[in-house]
Parts: structure tokens; C-alpha cells; sequence
């Protein structure tokens, strides 16, 4: 490990442990072996079972890794219109502006630990539990993430000690969107916000409703919509329209039994402006010179999920089916001869999943201690279709491409039968939780060529074990140490390519940190790595060439982690409403082998932090937030290079990206029930218009200009 990154672990550990001497100096003394109050504290117990639901702060202080719950409040007081602009918040989660064929509105870049963040590969994403890739063994990018911000209730960003429970791609955790609930009473409200970009004079607007209720029979139901739509700040082919429903319903059989039941509906189509050159960029860097790049997408799912919880044990389970179309229409530069040209491919894709999830706790109490043992099961199948067309090469603005004939040169179809069983055990002794545990994946997937009738077919069985280990210091304090093992198998697309020798990922994950909630503080620290055997990476196709995949050998990402919060009404009463929180993440993500050994990974920042603070007063809320980063690296592609690239490339691809900071400001009023709970606000994000960019290396390659100054109002009613 470098020196620099212990010196600043330790700085940061000792600054968060002298911060806290109240709790050093009253930590409960963990019960005697036997006394009557460990008997007590024993029969206090009850079963947690599945750890996703009703997350909050108590799970996340009593969870043995790095996690990070994010609440509706927020989004609203950040002026989000997208999940991007929440988790930017999360320690040691970035996020990629929208860039290259994953540069839509629909699309999901999201990075954790120094991971790729092109279209959030290697997390498990979930929505209530039910995965949002299309094909979660076969296609887990979200090129489609098919959710909006405002149908949400809550993001849960579990970093550490979950591989155990939820797979297959979980070395970057798992990231569970938790949308409204269904109310108890009659509730209605509806929103408005929109977004007016300095630049461009465009407007997106994000309008959201929700109507619910529960009778006194014990059904619920709920009807939840949001969606985006308008123009980008980029030039006119960014056009945003996305439509996200969703119908929840819920009946209570019993005190302890409960059927509920999901429909939702996702569709969304925008357009992609494109890689700009350096010269490009230079001269307009919110032009577009891609007037028919777009992206569009549609999903239907539906859950069902039956549940019982007792004190002693929880039973449930969960169904569900999904049905997925993407699509994309992308002009492709050519090469050689046809340099100076552009062909039209489309890339029309459909899938097909269905999968079954029963869990089982059971809590069992000693003498001494407890013991919360779970098992489940998963059985899934997925299905794809993928094609491929594109048209004859053109001039570019000599005609208009898509009324040319565009014949299907690749057609595909996969599948994938996944079984996969978790046992783990919750032991509660003393001052200590100790919970082992251990997954098994077994995964038969299939491609075959409807052209040339070749079919590859590949299997893994694989063990996942894991241990975490949490010391209680105090009921508001508490230390963890965990590992694990985490695997990704290969997916359609590479498993096409198994000439080239790709192999599944698999790594080894290890953190030890702390959480810690009293007296208005609030917080947590946590040192990770992980050593990849043999990281997959994507090989843009930055010219004609289409894009690949290749092995990038060992890899090690490792770092710190940390987030600090006070609430000044537990100083003084009239400080009430007054509150700050700073985040900081460490990051060191390197090629271990080949022409790049030692060097930085492309796409993340070392540094990221945050800082903000809020403060209410009557019925006043005004909120002030800033994000930085520092510089990243889009060095090229050391399987076919020897030069690690930090200078600009030609086309705007390869080279440095530097770091930037923002600024952010809201003031927001609530009018109260005389008016109908009448909230407004507005706000400014990057107010100082700072001009960034970030880059992309895939068919789509170039330049990519960030949000400018951006104003935005607020509006909603509530019933």
C-alpha cells in the first residue's frame, strides 16, 4: 500500500475517533454471560431477515460493511432530476456524465471503488429487489436503467458484506432503489420541477404523482408516475421523453402474513449528441454533430411477493418477470477508404427473464447468545435476442440515413439458466455479531449465431464464501471487518468473443470500518481492497471498428471511504435546524501486469468529496452543497499499446480529463395545509457555470461537455 494512502486512512481515522470521546467514555458495557440483563437483551432480539426492506439509519448502523441510505428529503433538496446527481453524494460511488453509447438520458453510468462506470456493470442494481438489467447474468449494463427519481422513496448503496445474499455482479456491491410505499391512510400529492440551462436556453421538466391508501380490510394500493421530458443543454438532438409507471398494491392476510403484488411500466426514448474532436469541442463544446444518434427502450415487469414475519423467523417469496426492449440508432465513422463517411447501425435487442427467490430466517436464542441462520434460493432464466443492421456508407449531410435500406448483418440469440443457494448465520454473543456465510452460483449460458448456426456454450460453479465481524462498542457505535468473495460471469456479448480467451472475473473483497450515530454526530469510515485475479474491460471501437472486450490480468483497487455529519441542535436549541455533512473518498485503482502495470485504470477520480450544509428556520429551508474531483485518465488499451496516453488524442478520446468543483444552492418555502401543503423552491447548480468535460472511447468516442449553470424551480401540493 502507498504511503500516501496510509497517512491519509490514518488522518482521517484519528480525526474521526478524537471526534468522538463521548462515545468512547460512555460505551455500554457488553451484559455478563448469564446475568439477567444478556437473558433480557437475548429475548429483545428479533429476526431481521431480508436486510433491504424498510432499510434505515438502525440497519445501516448495525451492518457489518460500507453502506449509505439516501432519503426522498434529499433528492428534493439537492434539485435531482436524476438517480446520478443522488449517488454522487454516496461515498466512494462516481458517476459518469452521460457520454458515448451510453450517453442518453435512459442510460445508468454509475462507478463503485475505482470500477468501470460505463453503464453499471459490476453492481447489483436492483428496484424493491427485483433486478433492473435486462438480463442480470447475460446483459447487466444499464444502457436502459428503466426507473425515475421521483417514483423513489430511497437509494440503499450496500458497498460491503452483501455478496453473500445478492449476485452475480456484486464486487461493486449492491445499489437497491426503493420506491414509494403504499400509505396507511388516503395520501395524494403531486410535483413539478424543471431545469433551465444557461446555455442552449433548453427546459427539462420532471413531473411526478402519487395517489395511495389502505382500507381497513388490510388492502393497500398505490398508483406512482414520474417521468422527464424536453431538451438537454447540448444542441437540439438531445430530446427527453420517459414515462416510468408503477402500480403497487398489498393485502394483510394476518398480524404476520402479507401478499403484495407490482406492475411497472418503463418506456424512454432520447437522443445521444455525441463524441465532439478537440477542434469540435474548441469552437462549441454544446454543439452536436450527431443529428441521429438516439436511444430508446420499453420494459414491463411484474413482482409478487408473499411474506410472513413472526419474532422468531421470516418466510417469503418473491417472483418475478420481466420483458425488455432496447434500442439504438448510432452513425459509425468509417475507416481506411471511408474515412471521411458514416454508416447508420441500429442495435434493436429484446429480453426475457423470469426468476423465483425464496429466503428463510430463523432465530434461534441461547444461553449466551443468539442465532439468526438464513438460507435462500434463486432460480432464474433469461433470454436474448440481439440484432444488429446498419446502412451503406453516406456523406455526412448529403442525405438523411435513415431512409436508407438497413440489412441485418449479426442476429444472436442467448440464454442463461441460473441456480444459485446462500446460507449465512448471524451470531450474537456478547459484544460481538459474527455472521459466515457462503453462496453458490451455478450458471449455464449459450449464444448462437442465427447466421453461421455456431453456438458457444459456457458453465460456472462457483463458491462465494464470506465472514463479516462487528464489534458493538456502544448501542450508537459500532466497528466491522469483513470478506468476501465476489464473481461476474461472462456475458452474451463475450461469450461471442470466447476465441479471444476471456475468462470470468472473479475478486477478493476485504474492508474494516466503523459507523457511529449520537449526540447530532453521525458518520462512517471504512478501509477496503480488492484484488481482481483477471479484470475484463471494454475495448472502445473508436473508429470503424467495433467495440470488444479484452482481459486486463491482475488488478488491485483499494482506498478509504468517509462520511461525517452534525446536526448543531444538539449543541444549542437555537441552532435547531442548522447541519452540515462532508464526505471523502480515497481511491487507488491500478493494472497490476502488462504494458500499464502500476498505472491508474481509466474513468475514475483518485479523490472525490462533498460538502454541504442546510439550515431551516420557520418555514424557510436553504441548502448550499459542493462536489469535487479530481483528474482521471483515458490512457488507451494496453493490450494493443505501450504508451500510456495523457496528452489529447485527435479525435478527443485519449488524454487526461481534469478534475472540477461545483456549487450548488436552493432556498425552498412551505406554504402549510392552509394552502394545500403548497411547497416551492429554487435553486442554481454549478452556479459558478463551470466548464468540465469528460470522454469516451467507444463507438460514440470523443469530447463530452458537462451540465453548465443550471436554474431550476420546485412545486408541489400535497392532499
Amino acid at each position: 500500500m502507498q504511503p500516501a494512502f496510509r497517512l491519509t486512512a490514518g488522518a482521517i481515522g484519528a480525526a474521526l475517533l478524537f471526534a468522538l470521546p463521548a462515545h468512547a467514555q460512555t460505551a455500554a458495557t457488553a451484559p455478563a454471560a448469564g446475568s439477567a440483563s444478556a437473558e433480557t437483551t437475548l429475548n429483545a432480539v428479533t429476526v431481521v431477515g431480508n436486510w433491504l426492506e424498510n432499510a434505515d439509519e438502525t440497519k445501516v448502523l448495525e451492518h457489518p460493511g460500507a453502506r449509505t441510505i439516501v432519503d426522498r428529503e434529499t433528492f428534493q433538496e439537492a434539485g435531482a432530476n436524476n438517480v446520478r446527481e443522488v449517488l454522487r453524494r454516496v461515498p466512494g460511488v462516481q458517476v459518469q456524465e452521460n457520454n458515448g453509447t451510453g450517453g442518453s438520458d435512459v442510460s445508468l453510468n454509475v462507478g463503485v471503488r475505482g470500477l468501470t462506470a460505463r453503464l453499471s456493470p459490476r453492481s447489483t442494481i436492483l428496484m424493491d429487489g427485483v433486478p433492473l438489467a435486462v438480463a442480470p447474468y447475460g446483459q447487466p449494463q444499464l444502457s436502459m436503467a428503466p426507473l425515475s427519481l421521483g417514483n423513489l422513496e430511497s437509494i440503499d448503496v450496500v458497498r460491503g458484506a452483501g455478496s453473500v445474499r445478492y449476485g452475480p455482479q456484486n464486487v461493486g456491491g449492491i445499489i437497491n432503489f426503493a420506491t414509494r410505499s403504499i400509505p396507511q391512510t388516503f395520501a395524494a400529492d403531486a410535483s413539478v420541477s424543471t431545469d433551465l440551462y444557461s446555455h442552449g436556453g433548453n427546459v427539462k421538466t420532471n413531473p411526478t404523482a402519487f395517489i395511495g391508501g389502505t382500507n381497513d380490510n388490510g388492502l393497500g394500493g398505490a398508483l406512482l408516475y414520474s417521468g422527464i421530458h424536453g431538451n438537454g443543454y447540448r444542441e437540439s438532438n438531445d430530446h427527453v421523453n420517459i414515462d416510468d409507471l408503477l402500480l403497487k398494491g398489498n393485502y394483510r392476510i394476518s398480524k404476520t402474513d402479507e401478499l403484495s403484488a407490482a406492475f411497472h411500466y418503463y418506456e424512454g426514448r432520447a437522443g445521444m449528441p455525441g463524441g465532439l474532436t478537440p477542434a469540435q469541442y474548441a469552437a462549441d463544446p454544446f454543439q452536436s454533430v450527431r443529428p441521429y444518434d438516439n436511444f430508446d427502450g420499453r420494459r414491463s415487469d411484474f413482482s409478487l411477493k408473499y411474506s410472513h414475519n413472526d419474532n422468531n423467523r421470516k418466510f417469503e417469496v418473491l417472483t418475478y418477470y420481466t420483458d425488455s426492449f432496447r434500442g439504438s440508432n448510432i452513425e459509425q465513422q468509417g475507416t481506411g477508404a471511408s474515412a471521411n463517411l458514416r454508416r447508420l447501425t441500429s442495435a434493436p435487442r429484446n429480453y426475457h427473464t423470469f426468476a423465483i427467490e425464496p429466503r428463510y430466517s430463523q432465530l434461534f436464542r441461547g444461553e449466551n447468545m443468539s442465532h439468526e441462520v438464513s438460507v435462500g434460493y434463486r432460480f432464474l432464466r433469461e433470454a436474448s435476442d440481439e440484432k444488429a443492421s446498419r446502412t451503406v456508407f453516406y456523406t455526412p449531410g448529403t442525405i438523411d440515413p435513415t431512409t436508407l435500406p438497413s440489412p441485418v448483418y449479426q442476429s444472436r440469440t442467448g440464454g442463461t439458466t441460473a441456480n444459485a443457494v446462500y446460507i449465512d448465520d448471524t451470531i450474537n454473543v456478547g459484544s460481538w455479531t459474527i455472521t459466515p456465510g457462503l453462496r453458490y452460483e451455478f450458471i449455464r449460458s449459450y449464444v448462437s449465431d442465427n447466421f453461421t448456426g455456431a453456438r458457444n456454450d459456457v458453465s460456472s460453479n462457483e463458491p462465494l464464501p464470506s465472514l463479516a465481524v462487528m464489534y458493538h462498542v456502544s448501542d450508537q457505535w459500532k466497528l466491522f471487518a469483513n470478506a468476501g468473495v465476489s464473481f461476474g460471469p461472462l456475458q452474451y456479448f463475450q461469450i461471442a468473443q470466447t476465441t479471444n480467451g476471456l475468462t470470468p472475473e472473479k475478486a477478493k473483497t476485504y474492508e474494516i470500518g466503523t459507523h457511529f450515530n449520537s449526540n447530532g454526530w453521525g458518520g462512517e469510515l471504512t478501509l477496503f481492497n480488492i484484488d481482481f485475479d483477471d479484470e475484463l474491460q471494454l475495448r472502445g471501437g473508436t473508429g470503424g471498428a467495433p467495440d470488444a472486450w479484452t482481459n486486463l490480468g491482475a488488478t488491485t483497487h483499494r482506498g478509504v471511504e468517509s462520511s461525517l455529519r452534525y446536526d448543531f441542535g444538539a449543541l444549542d436549541k437555537s441552532l435547531a435546524g442548522l447541519s452540515a455533512y462532508a464526505t471523502y473518498t480515497f481511491t487507488e485503482a491500478t493494472y497490476n501486469q502488462g504494458n500499464f502495470a502500476g498505472r491508474d485504470l481509466p474513468f475514475y477520480s483518485r479523490h472525490v468529496a462533498t460538502v454541504g450544509m442546510r439550515y431551516a428556520r420557520n418555514r424557510w429551508a436553504f441548502n448550499i452543497d459542493g462536489y469535487a474531483q479530481s483528474k482521471q485518465h483515458s490512457p488507451g488499451d494496453p493490450s494493443t499499446s505501450t504508451t500510456y496516453q495523457t496528452a489529447e488524442s485527435a479525435n478527443g478520446a485519449l488524454g487526461d480529463i481534469p478534475g472540477y468543483a461545483l456549487l450548488n444552492m436552493r432556498l425552498g418555502y412551505d406554504f402549510g395545509k392552509s394552502a394545500q401543503n403548497l411547497k416551492v423552491a429554487v435553486g442554481v447548480k454549478n452556479l459558478f457555470d463551470k466548464r468540465y468535460f469528460t470522454r469516451s472511447t467507444d463507438n460514440n468516442a470523443g469530447k463530452y461537455v458537462g451540465m453548465p449553470r443550471t436554474f431550476y424551480i420546485q412545486a408541489s401540493l400535497a392532499y
